[in-house]
């Protein structure tokens, strides 16, 4: 099983570092940095600190990629067999535990922007829409958390 994780637009570097080292944790193969998400390091080379301070080494450790296209970036996953999964809160949305992963399977996890998630173009472009659910009165969670909760019982299913 091979595991990547697209993030559409995420605005937040120290989001993105949190993402990563719970990438490292997971086992993850590559995250697809796409749109406005900051990579970890410049157009310099440099490292991004607020990536890296949180991160704390995982960048170094998990392959990463820039698209500035979401779109293509999943249509590239497709035709390399991977199953897509989004993570939102959608009309169309199933409950993340509820998916059935065959042994061995490649998934893709997109997770989009902190304010606006994944527009309609993305979701389309996804196998299925994954949700979290809610018990309080917020209707979502940030998306490092929901891409450790949901990565980590995805990972055990395949």
């Amino acid at each position: 099983m091979s595991v990547a994780a697209v993030l559409h637009n995420i605005r937040s570097a120290y989001n993105v570092g949190s993402i990563f080292r719970t990438a490292d944790g997971a086992g993850i193969e590559r995250l697809y940095l796409c749109g406005i998400t900051p990579d970890p390091v410049d157009r310099f080379g440099r490292a991004v600190s607020k990536i890296s301070k949180v991160a704390l080494g995982a960048e170094k450790n998990v392959s990463w990629k820039h698209y500035e296209s979401t779109g293509r970036c999943i249509a590239f996953l497709k035709k390399q067999g991977y199953r897509v999964f989004a993570i939102e809160r959608n009309r169309n949305s199933v409950l993340y535990t509820s998916v059935t992963i065959n042994k061995g399977e490649d998934i893709a996890l997109v997770l989009g922007n902190e304010v606006e998630g994944l527009p309609d173009t993305i979701l389309k472009l996804a196998d299925a829409i994954l949700e979290i659910p809610m018990h309080g009165s917020k209707e979502s969670l940030n998306v490092a958390v929901a891409f450790g909760i949901a990565v980590y019982k995805l990972v055990e299913r395949g």
